[in-house]
């Protein structure tokens, strides 16, 4: 079974192509065509596109580049991953503390 590889679009290639829909008055079927998408996955573009332009309104902040929101996962993981580094050191402490009494 080959394996497909899965394309990356850039914030200003899917901002673009929202655009499109929403202000050029395309459909998301001919968008999607000229761009070389899928309808599918333009629709969820515009979908998450509101979803943050709506969390933006609700709490009055810059919603979150896709960008920064791939950073804030990462840096999320890592932060966990630290925290347990943390712990396996704290109990490494007290077991050889008190082994050396």
């Amino acid at each position: 079974m080959p394996v497909i590889k899965r394309r990356k679009f850039s914030d200003a290639f899917k901002a673009d192509a929202i655009q499109l829909v929403l202000e050029q008055d395309y459909t998301p079927k001919e968008a999607a065509s000229s761009l070389g998408v899928t309808p599918d996955i333009l629709r969820r573009w515009i979908r998450q596109a509101e979803a943050r332009k709506q969390g933006s309104i609700e709490t009055g902040e810059e919603p979150l580049l896709e960008s920064e929101r791939t950073e804030l996962l990462r840096l999320r993981r890592e932060n966990k991953r630290l925290e347990m580094e943390r712990e396996i050191l704290k109990k490494a402490t007290a077991f050889f503390a008190k082994e050396s009494n």
